[in-house]
């Protein structure tokens, strides 16, 4: 295993893809009940404001 060489940033069509997409099948069914499930593990930790990447308001 090596180093990375860099960071590259994903496409803007991904930042904030769940705060814009909130009803997309794979956000509802993959990512919004791990979502619960941390906030249950980390009442003290979770925050109800997503930290946003881009201008996008949610």
């Amino acid at each position: 295993m090596s180093d990375a060489d860099g960071f590259y940033p994903a496409e803007a069509y991904h930042q904030d893809f769940l705060t814009l997409n909130p009803t997309y099948p794979y956000i509802v069914y993959n990512d919004l009940p791990k979502i619960e499930s941390l906030k249950s593990l980390f009442p003290a930790s979770y925050r109800s404001q997503p930290v946003l990447v881009g201008k996008t308001k949610g």
